[in-house]
């Protein structure tokens, strides 16, 4: 499943209008509306009823929707966990009562935020 595509469902759902998805993605509103009916093609459901003021979520679109939010939730998290400068630092010190280890038992005292 496309993520760009889940994103683009969660975007319409929590605008209610194509349009206004379409601005927010800094896409068109022919591309939300290609998206969602692939999306709609893919899982074999329909996910909105369109009307002339936008677009309302269907029972099965309503179902989808805490699933589509928590797989881009699940995407974002890991992507974070391999982000440069996100990682713990891991030392490892071979003698407990060596310089080096009293350092870094030094440094982690005066910067445990880090």
């Amino acid at each position: 499943m496309d993520l760009d595509t889940v994103r683009t469902f969660v975007a319409a759902a929590e605008a209610g209008q194509f349009q206004e998805a379409a601005a927010e993605l800094a896409v068109t509103q022919q591309a939300v509306s290609k998206r969602i009916a692939a999306l709609e093609r893919n899982l074999g459901v329909r996910l909105f009823t369109r009307t002339p003021r936008g677009a309302q979520l269907t029972i099965d679109g309503q179902a989808f929707l805490p699933h589509a939010r928590e797989l881009l939730r699940v995407a974002e998290r890991a992507v974070a966990s391999v982000r440069t400068g996100r990682r713990p630092l891991r030392v490892d010190v071979i003698a407990s009562r060596g310089a080096a280890s009293g350092l870094m038992r030094g440094f982690h005292r005066a910067h445990p935020e880090i």
